[in-house]
């Protein structure tokens, strides 16, 4: 039955059901902005966003549902499909340069960007990843908001290549290479990007730590969750920015 609600997972956002093709999720200040944005999407003909369909009855975001396999959190993906990630989001900042956010947008900034170059997702990771019939799907664009190409890819690449303290600094090397070259970042960019990668996990950390200290929620609880991979992965990737560099130059 179309009317019957199935709730979906979710680390961040409570209340995310499923309704027969659709998904319903509370809205926010931003919602507006981030719709705007995901039709802006649909309409260049990125395929890597679910539709934005309104609201329903009770005034909740209506979005496309998008089957597939949700992503690896363990970013154990094969090389290629590193690189088709990669790919992707290459694809998706072609697609949010041209993009004019509305006069009085609004964004939901829960990590500070390094800048403002073209709006983001700023979760682009593999808990927001799904491998649908039509390629890979980015979901979850709540946070999305202006940002910077680098700020993102740094994000994204130590979560989709794995890039973590109990894999071998030169597995994780070759591999943030695969998602790099992927991308095709060029240039000074990429020894930016090295030295980068430490710094955007430490703002996930930083982040999470203020959450338990201030008890804000969910920030508190994820912290106590996954509070120590965040703050020994930062370490990891700031320890490592020679090794990181030589496998982008």
């Amino acid at each position: 039955m179309t009317g019957v609600e199935l709730p979906l997972r979710g680390n961040v956002t409570a209340g995310v059901v499923r309704v027969g093709d659709t998904v319903r999720r509370p809205v926010g200040p931003w919602t507006e902005s981030v719709d705007a944005l995901l039709h802006h999407l649909h309409e260049v003909g990125f395929p890597g966003a679910p539709r934005p369909l309104g609201r329903d009855g009770r005034g909740r975001q209506v979005l496309e549902y998008v089957p597939g396999e949700p992503g690896d959190p363990a970013g154990t993906y094969a090389p290629a499909e590193l690189a088709s990630i990669g790919a992707l989001l290459a694809e998706l900042h072609r697609a949010t340069a041209g993009f004019v956010p509305p006069a009085a947008a609004v964004w939901q900034r829960v990590i500070p960007p390094d800048g403002e170059e073209l709006v983001c997702h700023h979760d682009a990771a593999p808990w927001n990843l799904v491998r649908s019939p039509r390629g890979w799907v980015l979901i979850d664009w709540d946070g999305a908001g202006p940002g910077t190409r680098l700020w993102e890819l740094a994000y994204a690449a130590q979560s989709m290549a794995g890039m973590r303290p109990d894999r071998p600094v030169r597995e994780s090397a070759r591999r943030l290479r695969v998602f790099v070259e992927g991308y095709g970042l060029t240039g000074a960019d990429r020894p930016a990007l090295a030295g980068l990668l430490g710094r955007r996990a430490r703002a996930m950390c930083d982040l999470l730590q203020r959450g338990a200290r201030d008890g804000v929620q969910p920030w508190a609880r994820i912290h106590a969750e996954d509070g120590a991979y965040w703050r020994d992965t930062a370490a990891y990737l700031d320890a490592h920015v020679a090794a990181w560099t030589a496998a982008l130059s």
